[in-house]
């Protein structure tokens, strides 16, 4: 069974989508780490290491994704955990931005996988399965 690590990053607490998320990750036979809302980078990492994780999801809705994010594929390297799948969505910027704008910054910081606002979790558990090899 494969791993995930699943949490809301940085200053943001919200709670539904990540119950969502775990839900529908659970559902689809993964074994779901979730560390929650308000979790720093580090809390990510650590939960990867302990847990020999094969991918993160990061999920933000308050908008400041972008800052949230920056450094993480560097830190997971740091940590071990280089080649880590790293998945991220949600309303992950400030205001109305172009997504093939954004969507190319997250892509260049090192995520494997950007989803818009409203992406449905089938999208994220089908895009687990070909990037795990399932």
């Amino acid at each position: 069974m494969k791993t995930i690590v699943l949490g809301v990053i940085g200053s943001d607490c919200h709670a539904v989508g990540n119950k969502i998320l775990n839900h529908a990750l659970t559902e689809a036979g993964y074994n779901v780490i979730n560390i929650g809302v308000l979790s720093p980078q580090e809390d990510f990492i650590n939960a990867a290491v302990e847990t020999n994780a094969d991918a993160i999801l990061v999920s933000s809705l308050y908008g400041h994704g972008e800052i949230d994010c920056r450094g993480l594929r560097e830190k997971c390297d740091e940590a071990g955990l280089k080649g880590i799948k790293l998945y991220v969505g949600g309303n992950i910027v400030v205001g109305k931005q172009n997504w093939e704008d954004v969507y190319n910054r997250f892509i260049q910081m090192g995520f494997d996988r950007v989803y818009p606002p409203g992406t449905s979790t089938e999208i994220a558990v089908r895009d687990l399965r070909e990037d795990l090899g399932e």
